[in-house]
């Protein structure tokens, strides 16, 4: 099984602290990272894929520091989504996603039938296989965000990391990417997100709750304490409650 850890992480952006002093412990599944605008999420993220050096603290991936990671090896043990991926150009969306697949052929390789068997997959499972031959600036901010999941999938990685992957989608394919999810963790995928749909996260096995670049809390969807510290770090505009099977984060609109 693959580890991720973060031990101590700050950064500052500027003249913000964007992180203090974070430890986390990725955990097996899915883990929905959380919090109020300018808590650090993303941040948080971005040192987790090795895409922001931290100023103190370390991260190590199956104990080796992450930074000491060849980038190949590294690139196919972590896949990433980011928020604002490049999704302009010329590419069609086969070609995008066949991407996915550089960190195991190199540059120069020529793509394998198992290669492609997995970009079809991957296609299939972003929903995007319909229009794989048309460009990528022919496509809705939907589907091309659909096309660069569809890239993170094809890399195969233990390590699925995903920032804000609902952006531009609507609410049958953000049903479907929470589905999505699902699958990849049966699979054995350990899937950390960002989120700010409190209710989607709240699908996820575990929530890690950011407020002001510090760790508020880190547990189970049913913990109640996690509930607690979520409605306090918004500021009690919400409240949680349990919809048949599921919780789900409300407006608290009692003025």
């Amino acid at each position: 099984m693959t580890t991720l850890c973060a031990d101590g992480i700050s950064v500052a952006l500027g003249s913000t602290q964007a992180l203090r002093h974070v430890s986390l412990a990725v955990q097996p599944g899915w883990t929905a990272i959380v919090g109020p605008n300018g808590a650090g999420k993303s941040t948080l993220l971005r040192v987790l894929a090795a895409l922001q050096r931290p100023d103190a603290g370390t991260v190590t991936l199956d104990g080796k520091p992450l930074a000491q990671w060849p980038p190949r090896e590294r690139a196919m043990r972590l896949a990433w989504l980011a928020q604002q991926g490049d999704a302009s150009g010329e590419l069609t969306v086969r070609e995008v996603v066949h991407l996915g697949r550089l960190p195991h052929l190199g540059l120069f390789a020529a793509p394998r039938a198992d290669d492609e068997a997995l970009v079809d997959q991957a296609l299939v499972d972003a929903e995007c296989s319909v229009w794989q031959h048309r460009r990528l600036n022919e496509l809705s901010g939907g589907e091309r965000q659909r096309v660069l999941l569809a890239r993170a999938l094809a890399v195969q990685a233990p390590l699925l990391l995903l920032d804000e992957p609902t952006t531009h989608l609507d609410p049958p394919h953000q049903v479907a990417l929470a589905r999505l999810v699902r699958r990849q963790v049966r699979a054995g995928v350990t899937v950390v997100s960002v989120l700010h749909d409190l209710s989607l996260a709240l699908l996820a096995d575990r929530l890690v709750v950011l407020d002001r670049g510090r760790l508020r809390a880190e547990g189970g969807r049913d913990d109640p304490a996690l509930h607690a510290t979520l409605i306090e770090v918004f500021g009690g505009a919400i409240r949680i409650e349990l919809y048949g099977a599921h919780w789900i984060a409300i407006p608290d609109l009692e003025l």
